[in-house]
């Protein structure tokens, strides 16, 4: 029995600029911290020793990869030539609620696979990885944040450079900025979940045609630059207004990534102590996420209380195999 375990994550800001429509030919970063919030995955020998027990949001019995009906599992269990298996899958959180969940599943299984096979990759080879069998294989209308932030957990200044290469650079705070940091966020979930291929699909189309996108998106990667230096400093502060400065920026992107809910809720925070705040993940539903200072914490609480609160904290390992018994 081998397990791995994978952590979701949060975006700050400069998503969308990890779109290859976009860095391939503008400077492009994006910063992001994981949470202690997983993908648990395990895999073991199965008694037919050529097929397959998949135990998902569905459960598959199969004979052959080619008839496997989950297309990440099929990919990679198929380059790996895996047979023989039984596979669960189990998280924290429901995917297609904005935290990176896709990625961090196919970034688990390619550690799994790696440990099942008894291959060894760096965490910048497993995102490469990930990327590839997602972006390239798959062909999923997506960016390459994810993969490199749950690979490597903690808190990251990721950019994205026109020959496709990717650098990562931890951000280094005082210990207890960022223990405040992570105490001054709140995150509440809109009770929905979506499939991001639709919004991201019309924002590549936008990031190719539409000017206004692309200017819209340069003031997105400034405001990560920006927040990078702010939180080095130890101003935490500055959060809040780049979160609510992005969240406007983001919302000319493409026409689905807001709507009246949304929108209800996050003017509702703000007029109860919020300083700013997002929808995380490509846009439609899931989570938003809100800066706000202790003594307003209450005060937001109340104002939504129709909604779930999820407490978190900051995780500062990527993905990793937390179980192995040959």
């Amino acid at each position: 029995m081998i397990i791995t375990r994978t952590p979701f994550r949060i975006s700050f800001a400069g998503g969308g600029s990890d779109l290859r429509e976009y860095y391939s030919k503008y400077d492009a970063s994006v910063l992001s911290v994981t949470i202690n919030k997983y993908v648990f995955l395990s895999m073991h020998p199965y008694f037919n020793q050529n097929g397959y027990f998949l135990k998902y949001s569905k459960n598959e019995l199969v004979e052959s990869v080619n008839s496997i009906e989950h297309k990440i599992i099929r990919q990679i269990f198929g380059d790996y030539k895996i047979k023989g298996v039984d596979f669960n899958s189990s998280a924290d959180i429901p995917a297609g609620t904005g935290l990176g969940s896709s990625s961090a599943f196919t970034s688990g299984l390619i550690t799994l696979c790696n440990a099942y096979t008894s291959k060894y990759m760096s965490p910048k080879n497993v995102a490469e990885h990930a990327c590839s069998i997602e972006i390239d294989k798959l062909k999923e209308p997506i960016g390459k944040q994810d993969q490199y932030s749950c690979t490597f957990g903690g808190m990251n200044f990721i950019r994205f450079f026109q020959d496709d290469t990717v650098g990562v650079e931890k951000i280094v705070m005082n210990s207890k900025k960022r223990l405040e940091l992570e105490n001054n966020l709140l995150m509440f979930y809109l009770g929905t979940t979506r499939s991001a291929r639709s919004v991201l699909t019309e924002q590549k189309t936008n990031t190719v045609k539409n000017v206004d996108s692309i200017k819209f998106l340069k003031k997105i990667v400034t405001l990560s630059e920006a927040l990078k230096y702010e939180l080095q400093v130890g101003n935490i502060d500055a959060l809040g207004d780049v979160l609510h400065s992005g969240w406007n920026y983001k919302k000319e992107l493409a026409s689905q990534i807001t709507n009246e809910t949304i929108d209800y809720y996050y003017d509702l925070a703000l007029k109860n102590g919020a300083t700013g705040g997002k929808l995380l993940g490509a846009g439609g539903g899931g989570f938003l996420l809100f800066y706000v200072v202790g003594e307003k914490q209450d005060a937001v609480r109340a104002a939504l209380q129709d909604l779930d609160e999820l407490p978190f904290e900051f995780d500062n390992e990527g993905t990793k195999v937390i179980y192995y018994d040959n």
